[in-house]
Order: C-alpha cells, then sequence, then structure tokens
C-alpha cells in the first residue's frame, strides 16, 4: 500500500473541483485531485455563467477564455407566452462582465483544467475514493486500489450522490421536486432571441430557452416523465405548448438530449473538522435562475482561499465562519430558485392573478435591479 501526503486533497473533478484546485495551486499548496469518471464521460448541464463567477475566476487566468468563448445575453425575462412578466436587465450592472454569460458546462470545465494543467497539476482518473477518515492532524482518503492519500484538508466536490460526505456523516436534507426536467441543446429558428434568456411559465410547467454559442440553444423544461433522450418531435411539442405564440420557434435539430430528476437539497453542514463540502456534494436545487454551478464555484472559490490562510497559520475558526456563511448563501438560493419554480408551475386558474402580480412589480426599478442583483451573484460581494 502507498502513502502520499499533500496539503489538500480534492475528491471530484467537475467545475467546482477543477476551480478549488486551480485556485490553491496558485496560492502555492500542494493539491492532488481526483476524479472517479473516466476522461470525457461528463455530461453538460449548467450553460449560464453569472457576473459574480467571472470576477471569482478573473484573478486565477480563467475568465478571459470563457468571456470570449461565450455569448454576452444582456436581459433575463420571465415570460407568460409573449406575455412579458418581468424584465431584468443585467446591463446597468456595476460590474466588468454586466451580462450572463452562456457556455456549455463542457467549454467551462475545459478551460479550467486547461488552466489547471498549465499550472502543472493532472486530474487523476478513473479513482474512486471508498473511504475517508480523519484525525487531529491529517486526513486518510483509501482509493478502491488499496492506495492512500494523506492530507491536511479534503474538499469534497463529488456531487450529488457525495462519498465524502457520506463518510463524514453529513445528512441532505431536503426533498425532490415531483417533475422530471428535460434538457436539450437544439439548433431552432423563429421565436428564439440571441441576446435573452427566456424563463416561460406555464400550467403545464416551466421552460427556458436560452442561446448558446454556435447558433444553438439550451431548452429545459419541466415534465412529468422526460425520454431519455428528447427528440425534435419532443422539443417542438415543448415550445409550442408553452414558448413564443406570435412568432412561434421552429427546432430543427437536438444535438444533444438528457434528462435528471431534481432535488432540493443541502447539507446539514458545510464542515466536519478537516473536511469541507463545495457544489453539488453540499446542495442541490431547481435550475430556475442559473445558479447551481455558479454557486458551486463561488465555494470553490471561497473555500480555497480560507484554506490557504489556514494552511499558512491562521485561526481554523476562519473554517466555521466559511462553512456557515456559504450554508446561508445557499438557503438564500436555493429558496429563490424554488420560489421561481413555484410561480412557474402555479395552477391555470391562478395563473391570472399571478400576471398581474408580476407585471406590477417588473414595473418597479427597485424589484428589476434587487432580481438582476441576486441572479448575478453580485449581492454575494
Amino acid at each position: 500500500m502507498t502513502t502520499e501526503i499533500a496539503d489538500v486533497l480534492i475528491v471530484g473533478a467537475g467545475p467546482v473541483g477543477l476551480t478549488a484546485a486551480v485556485v490553491l495551486t496558485r496560492l502555492g499548496h500542494e493539491v492532488v485531485i481526483v476524479d472517479s469518471q473516466a476522461e470525457g464521460a461528463n455530461t453538460s448541464r449548467a450553460a449560464v455563467v453569472h457576473s459574480r463567477t467571472l470576477e471569482l475566476l478573473e484573478p486565477y487566468g480563467v475568465t478571459r477564455p470563457l468571456v470570449d468563448r461565450g455569448l454576452h445575453t444582456p436581459d433575463f425575462t420571465i415570460r407568460d407566452r409573449d406575455q412579458v412578466l418581468i424584465a431584468v436587465p443585467f446591463d446597468g450592472l456595476p460590474t466588468a462582465y454586466p451580462y450572463t454569460l452562456m457556455i456549455s458546462q463542457a467549454d467551462t470545465e475545459e478551460f479550467i483544467l486547461q488552466r489547471l494543467t498549465a499550472l502543472g497539476v493532472p486530474v487523476r482518473r478513473p479513482v474512486e475514493v471508498t473511504t475517508v477518515v480523519q484525525d487531529t492532524d491529517l486526513v486518510t482518503a483509501t482509493l478502491s486500489g488499496g492506495e492512500q492519500i494523506r492530507a491536511r484538508y479534503l474538499i469534497g466536490a463529488d456531487g450529488m450522490h457525495s462519498t465524502v460526505r457520506e463518510q463524514a456523516g453529513i445528512g441532505f436534507t431536503g426533498g425532490s421536486y415531483a417533475e422530471s426536467f428535460s434538457l436539450a441543446d437544439v439548433r431552432a429558428s423563429g421565436g428564439v432571441p440571441k441576446d435573452e434568456v427566456i424563463l416561460y411559465f406555464s400550467p403545464a410547467g416551466l421552460v427556458v430557452v436560452a442561446p448558446l454559442p454556435d447558433d444553438m440553444y439550451r431548452i429545459v423544461a419541466t415534465v412529468d416523465e422526460a425520454p431519455h433522450e428528447p427528440d425534435v418531435a419532443f422539443v417542438q411539442r415543448l415550445l409550442d405548448e408553452r414558448g413564443p405564440k406570435a412568432q412561434p420557434a421552429v427546432v430543427e435539430e437536438v444535438v444533444w438530449g438528457s434528462r435528471f430528476r431534481v432535488h432540493h437539497r443541502i447539507a446539514d453542514r458545510f464542515r466536519d473538522g478537516r473536511i469541507l463540502l463545495a457544489g453539488d456534494a453540499a446542495h442541490v436545487h431547481s435550475p430556475a435562475g442559473g445558479q447551481g454551478m455558479n454557486l458551486g464555484i463561488e465555494d470553490a472559490v471561497t473555500a480555497a482561499t480560507t484554506l490557504s490562510r489556514v494552511l499558512r497559520g491562521e485561526s481554523p475558526q476562519l473554517l466555521d465562519e466559511h462553512a456557515a456563511k456559504r450554508r446561508r448563501n445557499t438557503e438564500s438560493v436555493v429558496a429563490i430558485a424554488g420560489r421561481l419554480t413555484s410561480l412557474a408551475t402555479l395552477p391555470a386558474a391562478v395563473r391570472p392573478i399571478r400576471n398581474i402580480a408580476m407585471r406590477l412589480a417588473g414595473r418597479t426599478a427597485l424589484v428589476r435591479n434587487k432580481l438582476a442583483w441576486r441572479l448575478s451573484g453580485l449581492d454575494r460581494r
């Protein structure tokens, strides 16, 4: 049995784990990062990078390639068919990135991985962590092959079914949405704007239509039972039932599609001794508002910078403060995503009342600005 020593072991090499590895390496710490999946096995779910995320990644050399690749969309609107309920403008925000950046998660992940590779840190794949134990000085992870990695701290970024969280005995409180979610990247024409992310409300469920690079669109919708691989006819039916009416959207090709169920769960605590949780290992929630990956990358940057201070001799109490603050922020984000999902799927009988209330609220600059700050993440600066 071989044993390796590191400052920090990161379990999970999605955008969250990769970000933590980049930040810690740039700050001068020895990092080992492992992932249970073979290269290229990850699916592309997240497609939104918000302003605050771009700000956080800027010091680490990741933001520029993201900004150059992605689509800059200055507006987010909530609609009921052709009726605008609330328009949320990002172009007036006090940031260098006053827009929602639309980019495939596969691209986001690749740019962060390229930065980590340039820093000389390889991702070890496929490597499965089977047990995690800790003592007063170190945390020890045993791998499926019997090898061990010992580190001063461990970041669990290994997704919703986190082995790290389970091994630490941390509960994952919450529930599941009754509906499943269908996701598709499509080529389309007609009523599909290039400069706007649209959340359509409908009695049949919500549908999000968002532009992507390469003349594609990301479609996300709640359905009772999503097909494993949505085809053109299925996506077209979703948009016909829920999307624009005056100028209907026409789906020409489904480039990629998938389905998933969404839970709303938050880890009971984000720290257990020498173990920190980040990303989906710590929280999962509705995709409404496009917050999931952004919140996870925030977890990664703040966990890594706080760990760096502790590794350099500051009080470990900083980690408790970090964990408590991240959990508070997560509760706030999960609440707004849940409210958007609930509003989107209200019964038809109360839909006119909801629309009137939202249109009235949307006329108020204060409401629009507050939504822009919250969705962009700038309220968590």
